[in-house]
Formats: structure tokens, C-alpha cells, sequence
């Protein structure tokens, strides 16, 4: 296992020699220990990025995408040994790991490579004898803060449009999962990046993050985490005034009304929350059902919760692993206790399993829980685990009230066979993606954020693209005439 920082295409130990532990979520045993960066890291990755900056911007589009492209090709040859790194580094089933996020990964790399040289300018219409048109430029260094639910994925979400505008990065993945990050930067090294051009930096946030977040030399910071974070990254961002891209947390609302297919709403349900643990930020962790199909559609949906199989994540027929760390499996269970004494009822799971084989693991039962108030603070905060909560409604204004009531709006979805309800419903939900007869559907092409407290600014899309980019507007005089404003002049 690749285990220093990657700083100026070699890896190195960190300037303090001081190193941390990697766990194996599913055992709890250390699976390798890695560099912990620092700031003085942070400043040697920021330096090195910088200087390859000016050569990397001046590589044609077209040669900055064949290196994704080429980058996209040998994670998919690699495809196996990634699947299986990410996996015993975060629990991620196998299944999941093999056919989602290493598939995910190179798709957004192939987008981006693919795209790298179609960003186009603007001729704007002016007055007579002028051309005005508009280029975009790369930033420059560019920070990529990345957390540890998807961490191989949300690389590539940062890295794809970043590097294919002709920035350079310093990309500072979490310190509980960096196996694939610091892997993609060996591979990265091995199809031909210009040394320098990507940096991988792990640490804690309160050090190697928040120098990343202040540093001078740094034009903009993705970030992809908390909200609590990510008011944090707006803050240090100031120094400087760099630009701020946030990704934060989610609470979703899933709406299944009473004409929807309910085989197809229970299995999509049951996706949209129980996938990867729940630890997504676009989770459909509210479900709000309609009253007249309430009791059916939980009896089908509790059945199915409790059949789904955990276990070793390395195991095929795996369909739930643990969560990332014992920290945050600690943190969902007192979630599920605030919850109970605020009144809800548990309807499923709610502990961790009892199976002793599953002890030593961060597990926890896929957990339903009813609750009696859609305000309670188990439906307004994000829990970020396999819990989901089940509120009824009785009309369409109810449902959208309930969906709409909490300040996070990163995605949404529903469920009906009504053309017109579904633009509608879609229409009134604020959230910044919605999905109707289905959850958590994305594409490199797709725009991807929120609003309110899960965030600004977008991933992926021509919208990713623009947003690592300045527009710069040029003014040719090529046949205006233009009187003299102080005629003395001449």
C-alpha cells in the first residue's frame, strides 16, 4: 500500500515524520499506517502545485483530456485492486465498490477528458468597431478537500473538471480513508500527469485543512463534508477572497403518494437509504408517505429492511457493511436514542447487530423509526447512517410543507404515476436535485448541490467546469473611431 503524501509527483514522508493509523471498519484492526500531513505540508503541496501550474495551463485542452481519458482506461485495467482497497477502507460492500463507485470514478474522468477542450467562449454584440468576446482561464491552485463516504468517487468529481480547465491541485482526502486517493496519484504519475499538477496531502481538518483553507497561493476550495465545515471554509476563506465550492449535508425527502408503483417505491426507498450505509449525503433519510398507504407500504418496506444481509464487505453477498468508523457509529446510535426519547417508535433495527461475528465491526441494523412530529431533531438533522424516518400526510400541500421544513436542500424524491403531480411536487420542493420514480440517480453530465445549508455551487456538468474558471473579456478596436476626450491631446 501507498502510505507518504504525494507531493511534486514522488511520495515523501511528512516534514514532522508523524504518522496515523489506517482501520479496517469491518474488524477494527489497522489495515497500514499513512503520513500525516501538516501545514508545512500543506505549503510544500501548494508550492509544488504552483509551479507546475503555468506549464499545465499552457497543454492544449485536447492533450489535458487525453491524460483523463488515459487516466479513466487504467482505473478501469485496475479495476479490481481499487474496488477491494476502497472497500476494506470503508466498508463499502464489494458489490457495490465493483459495479458503483469504480465504474462511477472513470465515467467522471472520461466526462471530463472528454469535454476538456469544448469549453467555449462568447462573442458579446457591442458597438460598431469593436469585438468583444469572453475566454475562460483556469484559477490556478486549486485545494479539493474531500470526506470519507465516497472518497474515490468525490476525487474524481474535483479533480475531472479542475484538471481538465488547466488547474492544479492539492487535494487533502480524509486521514480515516486516503488508500485510494494517495493509489489515484501513483496511477495518475503512471499514464503521464506532469509532476506537480496533482498533489494528495491526508490530515486532520483542523490542521492540514484549515491551512489548505487560508493558504495565500490557493484560488479556490471544493469541499465536500459538513455544514458545520464548511461555514468554517467560508470563513478562512476570506484571507484571500479564493473562491468557495460546498457540497454539505443533506436531509432528503422521499414522498410516495398513493397511486405509485409501490414494488418499484420500497425497493427505491430502500436504496435511498440503506445504500452505503446511509452515509450519503443525498439519502433519502425522510419518508413521507401517504396516509392511505402507510401501513402496506411499511409492512413491505420493514420486511425488506430487515433482510437485507450485512457482513464482511469483502464478502459478494453483502448488502450492508459497517459503517466508516467507530466515532460515527457511535454518533447514529445516540441519534436513534434522542429520537426515542423524543417519541418516535422503533419499527426496525435500531442497535447494532447481536451476531457475534459482526462484534468487532462498526455496525448497525437498518433502522426505522416513526416518529410523531416532522420537526423533531432526528428529522431536521442530518444522521448520516442506515435511519430513516416515516411521516404521513394526507394531501399534496401537507406532503410538500413536510418535505420543505427543514433547512438542508440537496436532493428529494417522490413516487406517483401522476404525469402532472410529479412536475409539480418537483416544481414546489426546494432542493437542488430531484428524482421522481427513482433516488440518487447522477452523471458526470449532471449538474450535482444544493442550497441553503447543503451548500453552493455544483459538480459536474459544463456547470463544474465554468465554476474552475474566471471569464476574461478582451476588446478589439478594429475599425471604431473614437474622438479624442481631451481634444488638447492632440
Amino acid at each position: 500500500m501507498l502510505n507518504d503524501l504525494f507531493i511534486g509527483g514522488a511520495f515523501r514522508p511528512s516534514l514532522s515524520g508523524e504518522r496515523l493509523p489506517v482501520v479496517n471498519p469491518f474488524d477494527g484492526s489497522v489495515l497500514t499506517e499513512i503520513a500525516e500531513g501538516r501545514a508545512e505540508d500543506i505549503d510544500a503541496a501548494v508550492a509544488a502545485a504552483a509551479d507546475a501550474f503555468p506549464t499545465w495551463k499552457a497543454v492544449p485542452a485536447s492533450e489535458r483530456g487525453k491524460l483523463l481519458l488515459r487516466l479513466a482506461d487504467a482505473l478501469e485495467s485496475n479495476s479490481e485492486e481499487f474496488a477491494r482497497l476502497e472497500s476494506l477502507n470503508t466498508g463499502h460492500p464489494i458489490r457495490d465498490s465493483r459495479g458503483l463507485d469504480v465504474p462511477r470514478t472513470a465515467a467522471c474522468f472520461r466526462y471530463f477528458g472528454g469535454i476538456a477542450d469544448k469549453l467555449e467562449g462568447d462573442v458579446i454584440p457591442v458597438d460598431t468597431g469593436f469585438l468583444n468576446y469572453v475566454v475562460r482561464e483556469p484559477l490556478g491552485v486549486v485545494g479539493a478537500v474531500v470526506p470519507w463516504n465516497f472518497p474515490m468517487m468525490f476525487c474524481s468529481w474535483k479533480l475531472g473538471p479542475a484538471l481538465a480547465a488547466g488547474n492544479t491541485a492539492v487535494l487533502k482526502p480524509s486521514e480515516i480513508t486516503p488508500l485510494t486517493s494517495l493509489r489515484l496519484a501513483a496511477l495518475m504519475k503512471e499514464v503521464g500527469f506532469p509532476d506537480g499538477v496533482v498533489n494528495v496531502v491526508p490530515g486532520f481538518g483542523n490542521t492540514a485543512g484549515e491551512r489548505l483553507a487560508t493558504h495565500p497561493h490557493v484560488a479556490k476550495i471544493a469541499f465536500t463534508g459538513s455544514t458545520a465545515v464548511g461555514k468554517r471554509i467560508v470563513e478562512y476563506s476570506a484571507s484571500n477572497l479564493k473562491r468557495v465550492q460546498l457540497e454539505l449535508g443533506g436531509k432528503g425527502a422521499n414522498i410516495v403518494f398513493e397511486d405509485a408503483d409501490l414494488v418499484a417505491a420500497v425497493n427505491g426507498s430502500a436504496w435511498a437509504i440503506f445504500h452505503n450505509q446511509g452515509q450519503a449525503c443525498i439519502a433519502g433519510s425522510r419518508l413521507i408517505l401517504h396516509e392511505s398507504i402507510a401501513e402496506t407500504f411499511l409492512e413491505r418496506f420493514v420486511k425488506l429492511a430487515r433482510s437485507i444481509r450485512l457482513g464482511d464487505p469483502l464478502d459478494p453477498q453483502t448488502e450492508m457493511g459497517p459503517l466508516t468508523s467507530a466515532i460515527h457509529r457511535d454518533r447514529v446510535l445516540s441519534y436513534i436514542k434522542i429520537a426515542v426519547d423524543d417519541g418516535a417508535e422503533i419499527i426496525a433495527g435500531g442497535k447494532a447487530p447481536s451476531d457475534a461475528l459482526l462484534g468487532r465491526g462498526f455496525f448497525i441494523e437498518p433502522t426505522v423509526l416513526r416518529v410523531p412530529d416532522f420537526r423533531s431533531r432526528v428529522c431536521q438533522e442530518e444522521v448520516f447512517g442506515p435511519v430513516v424516518t416515516v411521516s404521513t400526510f394526507a394531501s399534496d400541500a401537507e406532503a410538500i410543507d413536510i418535505a420543505n421544513s427543514t433547512d438542508y436542500a440537496l436532493g428529494g424524491g417522490l413516487w406517483t404515476q401522476n404525469l402532472a403531480r410529479a412536475h409539480r411536487i418537483a416544481a414546489h420542493m426546494r432542493s437542488g436535485m430531484v428524482w421522481v420514480n427513482s433516488y440518487k440517480r447522477v452523471h458526470p453530465g449532471s449538474p450535482f448541490g444544493g442550497f441553503g445549508l447543503s451548500g453552493y455551487g455544483r459538480e459536474m456538468g459544463f456547470e463544474a467546469l465554468h465554476q474552475y474558471t474566471d471569464p476574461k473579456s478582451v476588446w478589439i478596436n478594429y475599425d471604431a473611431s473614437i474622438p479624442p476626450w481631451y481634444p488638447r491631446s492632440s
